[in-house]
């Protein structure tokens, strides 16, 4: 048994925060119910970079967060289709929805009204900046949160100025966050037999995902300058360039750095170490890193991170993704598995399901992903329509 098994969620999202939610939610055995307007379905069903598999409504950038769930279209401007959209809803322990500003309010389908036919279910509202404040109406994505909250300032040097951090992170982040105040609130109603509305946004979990580094501009009242690579007070946490490639080293703590030192067989470096407070660490910054520079570069990075691993010092070459996926860790755990798609026109074998394991009833991958409407007769039947 999964922890989810028996509750159904109905699945209003698009693009990637909102359908990542349900999607974790349904690798721990919710009936998740994607429904989509027949002719305006999810965006990401036709942007991959596979032209077949556009044309089938099955890129790769929509399998990888859609995979077991079920498909219903309808048209909530229809009767019909509205009609039996509130009959399902009774059945419905969970609605999520992620349309801008008060799309939802204005297609007849607030929370008060919902709450009235179903006093029990949890409706999240996940939105760019809340249902709140001078912004609750504006549209966003991943990266204008990313210009907005400060990350991309955070992320750039004085060279570059800000930079975009590559994978939606915000997006995959606000989605992590949903699913916990989803599944809290399933809790909380198992206590009270109360249902309740989730008001979530991408710029509260921007701000969540910097906790401390906000914490630390809160105290200041400065936006912490960023530093790219190289920590500014502490040498030994930072990137080195090996013989071969580069390798990031976390000598955070005195006693890492002196083992990072050790492993490097800088003896004499090691006792002037011991012996320094904070700030003479700062200001002997310079040559230790020098001294580090200058040992790092002898050898490949694949024999630093053996070596000083096995010195109790973090440290990892950097890799390329394809490399992470294809490491001996990442096999050896579940975060990937059978995508149970088609391989011949260009889906992956294996997708990210979730980043834990249970001893029993771990996330689990059981359907792949959904063509539009696929599973209209069977919702329908299951509520008595045909």
């Amino acid at each position: 048994m999964r922890a989810f098994d028996g509750i159904r969620v109905l699945d209003l999202t698009h693009v990637f925060a909102g359908p990542f939610c349900t999607y974790q939610m349904a690798v721990m055995g919710a009936e998740v119910i994607k429904i989509e307007p027949p002719n305006s379905p999810d965006m990401m069903r036709d942007e991959g970079y596979s032209e077949t598999l556009n044309n089938l409504g099955l890129s790769n950038l929509f399998v990888c967060q859609n995979s077991e769930k079920k498909s219903l279209s309808l048209d909530l401007k229809a009767k019909d289709d509205r009609d039996f959209f509130l009959k399902l809803v009774r059945t419905a322990d969970v609605l999520v929805q992620n349309y801008s500003g008060r799309s939802m309010e204005k297609l007849g389908f607030s929370y008060g009204k919902i709450k009235k036919i179903n006093p029990n279910i949890i409706y999240c509202s996940m939105t760019g900046f809340g249902r709140t404040g001078p912004k609750a109406e504006h549209p966003a994505y991943d990266s204008i949160i990313q210009a907005y909250s400060g990350l991309m300032e955070l992320n750039g040097v004085k060279a570059t100025g800000p930079i975009r951090v590559g994978p939606a992170i915000v997006d995959y982040g606000t989605g992590i966050h949903a699913a916990f105040a989803i599944s809290s609130a399933l809790y909380r109603r198992q206590i009270t037999g109360e249902g309740l509305e989730i008001d979530l946004s991408m710029l509260d979990a921007a701000i969540m995902l910097m906790t401390s580094t906000v914490a630390d501009s809160l105290s200041s009242g400065i936006s912490s300058p960023s530093y790219g690579n190289n920590h500014p007070d502490h040498p030994g946490y930072g990137a080195f360039n090996a013989s071969d490639r580069m390798i990031v080293i976390g000598a955070f703590t005195k006693k890492q750095l002196c083992n990072l030192l050790l492993g490097l067989n800088l003896k004499k470096e090691v006792k002037l170490v011991s012996s320094l407070t904070k700030k003479e660490m700062k200001a002997s910054y310079s040559e230790l890193r020098n001294s580090i520079e200058n040992v790092i570069k002898t050898k490949t990075a694949d024999f630093w991170e053996k070596k000083l691993n096995a010195c109790h010092v973090p440290a990892a070459k950097v890799r390329n993704l394809i490399e992470a996926l294809n490491s001996d860790q990442v096999k050896s755990r579940r975060v990937l598995q059978n995508s149970l798609l088609e391989k011949d026109c260009g889906h992956p074998r294996l997708l990210p399901t979730a980043a834990f394991s249970y001893s029993k009833g771990s996330p689990k991958l059981t359907k792949s992903a959904p063509k539009i409407g696929e599973d209209n007769y069977k919702v329908r039947k299951s509520l008595g329509d045909s």
